[in-house]
């Protein structure tokens, strides 16, 4: 797929929609304007502003420059108005120190070779070339020459003089990014053209539209139709004396632009595979049907229409087996109102334990149903608590088996964040996570070695982000030094992007990124659980690799949650139902033998049937991985 790197970001297909706010000569020559501008474009969530630089002298013959009434009408206006805005070079230099304090990046259009010299010495990571000079062969040669990404906009331009200069390029190895575009301020919609895009996509180069038009609608439907760089003017004012004001986005109509192209994107998916929400598999699970037995069914009996009758939950065979299970012979005896199982159709679940993955491996439970799963030979048992198991107490029993407690995840309606800023949300959190060791503190006994105890951090809201992520950060450091550990591992885990929680729509603002991960918890001494689900969620979001932060974890993992994942919150699939390479997984963490549980979402139904099944598929990836490293050894 085309794509270029601006800075750290890549930029064209498959990544997030890369927006510039157009400052141009919006800040009428006022360097406190172009500030302001740069603060509104950041906190609207641009990725970068863009500004102009001009050697005047250069461009324009003495004559007019004395007399600009000595050319056209248009130039008697303009070239007045450029005389007037061009900033000062001294004031770049502030300009580029607080696009790096704002943390968006700096650009600009460069008009002629002194400019761009200038512009280098700035450290601008691309370059802007503006319509009018995309047919301008010295300056692109010039540019060319320092190996920077260019971004050309293609107003009033032909499109055999489009073809000429992409060749031009092309022949320089120059890597470039067009942006279909029409030159008027403000442009009419009729005259926008804005499938024209397609056109510009068979050059092979990531393709966007720099908009000129009255408000948002055009340039999100841009982006929806694939443009992967958004370029708007940004102004404070339209009315305010200017060349470009009156076709320019105010501050609020900017923000809300980028807001609909990041929730467009988010919309369109891949458009690679149909998975489901969380939502959609609790109301699945609720609402969904299976296929029940009719009446008491004895062991021998055929099964025949009379006795098979639909109802809800969907815990069971799905109505579309219904021609597959007629005309059976029952094994076992179903009771009315039972759901058929696989089982049922010959479809036997077994687990080799003697041919599984190297792990200290062991399933999902609960006080009431951890006996039903040791007869398949687990290595360590994960209790997952709720707030009210908390006020019982360990019902007995002593196991040759590891011990790990995932501690609630909230109690009453209240979510367990040790990151709140709310101080009795924060203090209610670790107070229950506290409760959680104790607890386990008294099962310690009964099991094999030190317990781990499993917690999520939180730096959850609702709806709106949380921008100040070092006070999460600060909040989870105070949290941890209140929570007295003796006796057990206590273990952070990574969360998803889009939890589920009560419905909504639920944010998590940190602890989700490998590397902000890392180096919190290495200064601490303290190891992670690994959540591959929520780990490869949170890479679909923000479009990172991966592999490259499963590397990155490796050394901190303590414990392993296996389970596939698909989309933004198809969270906790069944292996091989999401979109995770566990072969290359598998290469990837090596000689991993510690412990693991394969969290499938409602694994532990019928008697840990989703469980087995994911340890099979698992240990067939982990195989076929160390076959892989052996022939490349």
């Amino acid at each position: 797929m085309p794509v270029i790197k601006i800075g750290d970001r890549l930029v064209g297909d498959g990544q997030p929609t890369y927006i510039i706010a157009e400052i141009g000569v919006n800040h009428n020559g006022i360097l406190a304007l172009a500030l302001k501008l740069i603060d509104i474009a950041a906190e609207a969530g641009a990725d970068a502003v863009k500004f102009q630089k001009r050697n005047l002298e250069k461009l324009y013959a003495k004559k007019y420059l004395e007399n600009a009434n000595a050319g056209e009408k248009t130039l008697r206006y303009l070239l007045p108005i450029l005389q007037q805005v061009e900033l000062p070079e001294h004031d770049f230099y502030t300009i580029v120190e607080h696009c790096q304090k704002r943390n968006i990046t700096f650009l600009c259009s460069a008009f002629d070779p002194e400019s761009a010299d200038f512009l280098e010495t700035l450290g601008v990571p691309a370059y802007k070339v503006a319509s009018a000079d995309l047919t301008n062969l010295p300056l692109l040669d010039h540019l060319a020459a320092k190996g920077k990404p260019l971004i050309l906009s293609t107003g009033m331009s032909r499109m055999e003089e489009v073809e000429f200069t992409v060749n031009f390029l092309k022949q320089r190895n120059v890597e470039f990014a067009l942006l279909h575009c029409n030159s008027t301020y403000p442009a009419a919609f009729e005259d926008i053209n804005l499938l024209f895009m397609n056109q510009l996509r068979r050059f092979g180069v990531p393709v966007g539209y720099s908009g000129h038009e009255r408000g948002i609608a055009v340039s999100t439907v841009a982006s929806a139709l694939g443009a992967t760089i958004i370029e708007r003017h940004l102004t404070l004012d339209r009315t305010m004396e200017g060349p470009d004001h009156a076709a320019s986005l105010e501050p609020q109509g900017f923000k809300k632009m980028v807001r609909d192209i990041r929730q467009v994107a988010l919309a369109l998916g891949t458009g690679e595979e149909k998975f489901f929400s969380r939502g959609e598999i609790l109301n699945r699970e609720v609402l969904g049907k299976s296929l029940v037995a009719a009446k008491r069914i004895e062991i021998g009996e055929t099964i025949t229409r009379d006795n098979i009758t639909v109802k809800g939950p969907a815990l069971g065979l799905s109505p579309q087996h219904y021609e597959q299970l007629l005309g059976r012979v029952a094994e076992r005896v179903i009771e009315e109102d039972e759901p058929f199982l696989e089982r049922d159709l010959g479809i036997k679940i077994e687990l080799d334990a003697t041919h599984t993955l190297p792990m200290d491996y062991g399933f999902t439970v609960r006080f009431r149903d951890s006996h039903e799963l040791l007869a398949y030979q687990p290595r360590m048992l994960e209790y997952h608590f709720t707030d009210q198991d908390l006020e019982e107490h360990y019902p007995g029993g002593d196991y040759d088996l590891k011990l790990v407690v995932h501690a609630p995840e909230f109690w009453d309606r209240t979510l367990v964040d040790l990151c709140a800023r709310d101080e009795w949300q924060r203090k209610g959190s670790v107070e229950l996570v506290q409760k959680t060791i104790r607890l386990t503190r008294e099962m310690a006994p009964h099991f094999q070695g030190t317990p781990k105890v499993v917690v999520h951090p939180g730096a959850m809201s609702l709806d709106h982000p949380i921008r100040d992520k070092q006070a999460l950060y600060d909040n989870l450091r105070r949290s941890l030094d209140e929570i007295d550990a003796e006796g057990v591992e206590l273990l952070l885990e990574n969360l998803p992007p889009h939890p589920w929680y009560f419905g909504g729509q639920w944010l998590t603002n940190a602890f989700m990124d490998a590397f902000e991960i890392r180096d919190f918890i290495a200064p601490l001494g303290l190891k992670m659980c690994f959540d591959t689900s929520h780990s490869k969620l949170y890479c679909n979001w923000a479009h990172v690799d991966f592999f490259e932060q499963v590397r990155v974890l490796l050394p901190y993992i303590g414990h392993l949650h296996l389970s596939d994942a698909s989309g933004l919150d198809g969270e906790g699939l069944q292996i091989g139902e999401g979109t995770i390479d566990w072969v290359h997984f598998f290469q990837v963490i090596g000689d991993y033998h510690g412990t693991m549980i394969p969290e499938i979402w409602r694994g532990h139904q019928r008697q840990g049937e989703g469980f087995l099944i994911a340890i099979q598929r698992l240990s067939e990836a982990y195989f076929k991985a160390r076959q892989l490293v052996g022939e490349k050894a």
